[in-house]
């Protein structure tokens, strides 16, 4: 189960503006279970992994669900059809995608067979909240003829950007804002990265001519990258201090066998990453996989200071996509004492041991 929880601010109960909030799934009619099985040939279950979440905190930053379970969250990289430099990929590696090809892929549940049409005001303004609560499944936000301006990401306002097509990982969220061109029919889709497989919702003005969308686009989607991330900054960054400890977290494991991890250790086996109240933290995340991992922290913000070693002064978020062979490096103040997940949120990787926690030193 699933819903968004919007929490507003004064600024937003005041503006003049809709508000349309969209979440994103991937849907299978097979047991989650028999799906996970399928992938680890049946040894890479999450009771086999001894993934026992008991003493820790689940709540705040995210929610944490088992695998094959639909988790609210959302947003991040853009995506083009081919990889850049800030993707780290060279041109005799090729990267994994797409763990699961599900049977349908869900805009407030529903597919573009029978879409969601939202009415809005002619010459309107509408505040796009996106989440991609996909157990597996990265997008590519379209707005095909409309152009936008990205205001948040994972709740977090940066400084706005412009355009018409934004990547979003699983566990991110996107805020938009969109201007609307007088009165029509006006399709949001959302393209499952690297695959032709879409799905969305249309805004429509009263009285508009609203014509059938295909489940399928012309083109592929495109693949996340960090290009959309490097160019982020956020509007309320962290205080400038010195860092108090760093800890180093390799992104671990492959598509076969069927095994993900943190340093070399799954969730079964895993070593905390300690810290004290009051410390300033830096995660240094290097990924040695050729699968993309979007890398979520419960209870806590980070800001993204670093791009495969480039220092940036870049958005404050709580889930942010680290692609094969990248690295990325956060850092937040350790302010919420207790034992907190750090994972990743395609959930079949955290289902087969890709978590580990950090642990406040009076917690251990």
């Amino acid at each position: 189960m699933a819903a968004p929880l919007i929490v507003r601010s004064k600024e937003d109960m005041a503006a003049d503006l809709q508000e349309v909030t969209v979440l994103l799934h991937d849907f299978t009619f097979k047991n989650p279970a028999d799906l996970l099985a399928s992938l680890t040939k049946g040894k890479g279950s999450a009771a086999a992994q001894g993934m026992n979440m008991q003493g820790m905190d689940m709540s705040g930053a995210g929610n944490m669900n088992m695998p094959g379970m639909d988790m609210s969250g959302g947003s991040s990289p853009s995506t083009q059809p081919s990889q850049t430099p800030t993707g780290s990929m060279s041109g005799s590696m090729q990267m994994d995608l797409n763990d699961v090809d599900y049977d349908a892929y869900l805009a407030n549940d529903r597919t573009l067979e029978d879409p969601q049409i939202v009415q809005i005001e002619r010459n309107g303004r509408v505040r796009l909240r996106l989440i991609n609560g996909a157990t597996s499944t990265a997008f590519t936000l379209n707005l095909g003829e409309l152009s936008g301006e990205l205001i948040a990401v994972d709740g977090n306002p940066v400084k706005p950007i412009k355009g018409n097509r934004f990547g979003v990982s699983m566990g991110q969220r996107l805020d938009v804002l969109i201007d609307l061109p007088g009165s029509g029919a006006f399709p949001i889709l959302a393209q499952r990265e690297g695959d032709f497989a879409q799905t969305g919702i249309i805004l429509a003005s009263p009285g508009a001519n609203i014509t059938k969308i295909a489940s399928t686009g012309s083109q592929k989607g495109g693949i996340l990258d960090l290009t959309l991330e490097a160019t982020l900054r956020a509007l309320q960054p962290l205080t400038p201090r010195t860092v108090d400890v760093t800890h180093k977290v390799a992104l671990t494991g492959s598509m076969e066998p069927y095994v993900w991890s943190i340093n070399g250790l799954t969730w079964a086996n895993h070593r905390p990453l300690m810290v004290s109240e009051g410390q300033r933290v830096v995660l240094e995340m290097t990924n040695q996989t050729m699968m993309a991992h979007p890398m979520h922290l419960h209870g806590h913000h980070f800001q993204v200071i670093g791009i495969n070693g480039k220092p940036m002064n870049g958005a404050v978020r709580d889930t942010v996509l680290v692609p094969p062979m990248a690295a990325v490096t956060v850092a937040f103040d350790a302010g919420n004492p207790g034992r907190w997940p750090l994972h990743c949120h395609n959930l079949l990787h955290m289902a087969t041991g890709m978590m580990t926690e950090i642990v406040y030193d009076r917690y251990a």
